[in-house]
């Protein structure tokens, strides 16, 4: 901490000191009453501030903590479509990771009318307009969304640009028009590659074909995260192609939305985590989590069963059945679930197929940061969408006592940035970008529900995105380009992803 001077070079007072909060500063440790002074964008001083800032907030003794990363998103195109990102900025988010699970909107040529599954997530043929990562960036901070915004490059929007059929291995020459793209992104400050080969448009790919793509991640001090190529019975041997990838081509691995996925998974949480803490021997490991034990997704028929709910939230041919369950569509109909699902295609789903006692279990891992994975562009999303932070805050750590108020802002803070390589940011530190958060750790909870889940966080006070204010409780009206202060981030140049 500082002594509370703010630095000679800062001309007059800051412009904003929030004064009598309980600071958490990111790393873990215990709560200090202090004041926090920002100039021009950062944090210029914190201790006892005599300053006047041209601001001035008085935080009474709430938790103001660095801005929340939400390390795995979608909102890849949203950001740019609705920048003002009210399902993140109201719980509290201040920068987005996308480009996850394989799919992102650059470096992207569609080869077909449609985007391929699940490309959809992200939106209609029209959504992808940006042939190089360069041109999604820029387009990025042309919208000015309220929150930063960082990105992976997404295997399977590589395949969807150079292949005409993604039901099979990548050539020589597709791979290598895949690496001169990929090539093109790291240098415009992408942050690496991400797979979804769970998926069926990236199933097809074998692991060689991921060898030779992620050879062009070292040299730019970039990363590997994947979506498993299952989540299921075999997520063993899915995590150790996920290591072996990771450790021929030198990077770092980091498994997305870890999760036990399937009845006849429940219980193998601790199994899978010890496979995870023996790769981290020997290589640079992490994951990350949601605090839910339901998934969502497109309609998949693989994950078509009796034995849980699968709630139905959008279909194009039949968008009534919204909303109801798959067994209940299904009764409707007069027939199984599975012909019920293939009727319904293209759909999206719910999946209730997690055990809570594992979700607690990886939840809790110290290694485990925490993402939404919401879907922005789904008509009825998931809750975690606009409930993923608030929920981490009050439902486990304070309701559940599952982890410290000071650790469960870490996994939201430090660890993201730190993970992949998000510079001056996740941390209360003199120097560091202003993104922040104030809240009420009495009252902080997630309102969102699957059967009303479009609903803003409780006790998110104040939000500030490189020192400009995006968000106060109770605010409705949507802020104008002129007053949101995100952008787009690069990767750090100087990480060396020690920190996973």
């Amino acid at each position: 901490m500082s002594d509370g001077n703010v630095p000679d070079g800062a001309a007059g007072p800051p412009d904003l000191v929030i004064r009598g909060a309980s600071l958490l500063d990111g790393t873990g440790g215990p709560a200090l009453l202090a004041d926090l002074a920002v100039t021009n964008g950062r944090i210029s001083a914190i201790g006892k501030i005599g300053l006047r800032g041209r601001v001035e907030l008085e935080a009474e003794g709430k938790t103001l903590a660095p801005g929340f990363i939400d390390v795995h998103t979608h909102d890849d195109t949203v950001v740019i479509r609705q920048p003002a990102m009210r399902p993140k900025v109201t719980q509290g988010v201040t920068t987005v990771v996308v480009g996850n699970c394989g799919i992102s909107a650059a470096p992207v040529t569609l080869r077909s009318h449609e985007p391929p599954d699940p490309m959809n997530l992200l939106g209609d043929s029209a959504a992808f307009a940006y042939p190089r990562f360069a041109e999604y960036a820029a387009a990025v901070d042309a919208a000015c969304p309220a929150v930063n915004v960082a990105a992976l490059v997404g295997h399977t929007a590589l395949r969807a640009s150079h292949m005409e059929r993604l039901d099979r291995a990548a050539s020589a020459a597709e791979i290598s028009t895949m690496k001169a793209h990929l090539r093109e992104a790291l240098a415009s400050g992408a942050l690496g590659l991400s797979t979804g080969l769970a998926y069926g448009n990236a199933a097809s790919a074998p692991t060689e074909e991921l060898f030779a793509l992620t050879t062009e991640l070292a040299a730019s001090g970039a990363l590997y995260a994947t979506h498993l190529r299952t989540e299921f019975d075999a997520i063993l041997e899915a995590l150790d192609e996920a290591f072996r990838i990771g450790k021929q081509a030198r990077v770092p691995v980091v498994v997305s939305h870890l999760k036990c996925a399937g009845v006849e998974n429940w219980g193998r949480s601790g199994e899978v985590l010890s496979a995870l803490e023996r790769a981290r021997e020997n290589q640079p490991v992490g994951y990350d989590a949601y605090p839910y034990s339901a998934s969502s997704s497109t309609l998949d028929l693989k994950q078509v069963t009796d034995r849980i709910d699968i709630l139905i939230t959008w279909s194009t041919p039949h968008p009534e059945m919204g909303g109801k369950l798959l067994a209940e569509i299904a009764a409707l109909w007069a027939t199984d679930q599975m012909t019920a699902a293939r009727r319904l295609q293209p759909a999206g789903a719910v999946y209730h197929g997690m055990s809570t006692e594992d979700v607690k279990r990886i939840l809790s891992h110290p290694a485990t940061a925490i993402g939404s994975d919401g879907l922005p562009n789904d008509p009825r999303p998931h809750p975690r969408l606009w409930g993923t932070f608030p929920r981490v805050l009050g439902h486990w750590s304070r309701d559940e006592g599952l982890f410290s108020l000071p650790e469960a802002v870490r996994k939201m803070t430090s660890l993201s940035a730190r993970r992949f390589g998000l510079e001056g940011r996740g941390e209360l530190r003199p120097g560091f970008h202003a993104d922040l958060v104030l809240f009420d750790p009495a009252r902080v909870r997630d309102v969102a529900t699957f059967a009303d889940p479009i609903q803003p966080a409780e006790g998110i006070e104040a939000v500030w995105v490189n020192g400009a204010l995006c968000y106060r409780a109770g605010d409705t009206a949507e802020l104008g380009p002129r007053a949101r202060a995100g952008r787009f981030l690069r990767r750090s140049t100087t990480w060396q992803g020690a920190s996973l």
